[in-house]
């Protein structure tokens, strides 16, 4: 049995809430935390179960440990903004509580995420005897967890891999996105980046495409090349693998309106000055776009998200394909969203789970990758995510 404070009202953090409530055997205690506490009110009172809601300002390291003082809980898991990453670990360490987020740091004036100065901290949760947990999301995530299974269970090395993410809802709307608009339009406008052979290369911004087709009737969609978090955790991890890439499926329609709003300026991260007082433009925009936790309720279809890999087993080659389908409609009907932040909140409160139970228990920072795959993956196929295995 453990206490947990939960930091973030958003749509993973509302299917965080849900999922670790419905867990009274391992979460004894809840705390909800948001900048915006009557957003952590609409979430409680959708609960079976009584938990405490209570207004945060996650940026402010001195009133987080105020909370984690007050609250004791035995973990945090930090679903806010990856801006306050760092701000929130800091809090953790002061406290002595163990941290699981699902998103690396990301400085806000810089459209730029990586591990380093997360990892940075691992000398400092290690001397603490506490354990900080990175990633633990879907992509990424599941999709590390994939690729442990893989290498575990079916090949000796890894020398290819693909991480495909596929979104094939459709919510009706001229334009939202599907998670937080300013993380999103970051996220999708920045250079893309993959590994070959030992090195990383750029290439332009949604330059590089193909078609896949996806299983279960989902066909052919085309996949664009991203750089994603966990590509740089799993090669490093994962050292024998020679090329590692991201795909993403967009619509087309998405992708005139993000050109559009490119060129007119309305994506920029530098204030300009309106009026006589600074703005962002991008929060701006983010501002005037759908709250993504209001899409549940109108999106339909599927998400795929999976791993291709290709490597060796008993020293012949082969070529493996990992990967869960999600409904938009039935997480809806579970928990009040769409299937995006569904997929991203169940493997938040699973990583809680293999925290709080002892199955992942080290002191420092890793990711999940860097842990026995198999109680998580069968926690998966219990708690909403069914996976499927292909043998190509």
């Amino acid at each position: 049995m453990a206490r947990v404070l939960i930091i973030g009202a958003g749509g993973v953090g509302k299917v965080v809430t849900h999922k670790c409530a419905q867990r009274t055997d391992v979460f004894s205690d809840i705390c909800l935390a948001s900048r915006r506490v009557e957003k952590c009110d609409q979430i409680a009172a959708a609960l079976s179960r009584k938990i405490e809601t209570v207004q945060l300002d996650a940026d402010n390291v001195g009133e987080t440990i105020a909370l984690l003082d007050r609250f004791k809980p035995n973990l945090v898991i930090n679903v806010a903004l990856p801006y306050q990453d760092l701000a929130i670990m800091d809090a953790c360490l002061a406290s002595g509580v163990d941290y699981l987020d699902t998103a690396n740091y990301e400085p806000p004036d810089e459209a730029r995420f990586c591990y380093a100065w997360q990892w940075d901290y691992h000398e400092r949760f290690r001397d603490a005897g506490l354990m900080a947990l990175l990633g633990s999301g879907f992509d990424p995530g599941v999709t590390n967890v994939f690729c442990a299974w893989a290498k575990k269970h079916h090949f000796d090395e890894i020398h290819e891999l693909d991480i495909i993410d596929c979104n094939a809802g459709d919510h009706g709307l001229p334009f939202a996105t599907n998670f937080n608009p300013e993380i999103n339009i970051r996220e999708v406008s920045a250079k893309g980046k993959y590994f070959d052979s030992g090195k990383w290369i750029e290439t332009d911004p949604l330059s590089v495409s193909k078609t896949y087709d996806f299983p279960e009737g989902i066909g052919p969609k085309k996949i664009y090349l991203m750089y994603h978090e966990e590509l740089e955790s799993l090669v490093r991890h994962m050292p024998e693998i020679r090329q590692a890439r991201f795909w993403m499926t967009f619509s087309d329609n998405y992708l005139k309106h993000l050109e559009v709003l490119e060129n007119i300026g309305m994506t920029r991260i530098d204030p300009v000055n309106y009026e006589g007082r600074e703005i962002v433009p991008l929060k701006f925009l983010k501002a005037l776009l759908p709250d993504p936790g209001s899409l549940g309720a109108v999106t339909k279809g599927r998400t795929c998200i999976g791993c291709l890999i290709k490597g060796v087993k008993d020293g012949r080659e082969k070529q493996y394909y990992i990967y869960n389908i999600c409904d938009h409609q039935t997480a809806y009907r579970e928990v009040g969203s769409q299937a995006i932040s569904y997929t991203t909140g169940v493997p938040a409160m699973i990583g809680a789970m293999m925290m709080v139970k002892g199955l992942w228990k080290q002191a420092g920072v890793y990711n999940m990758e860097q842990f026995d795959p198999d109680p998580f993956m069968e926690a998966l196929n219990e708690y909403g995510l069914p996976w499927t295995e292909i043998f190509l």
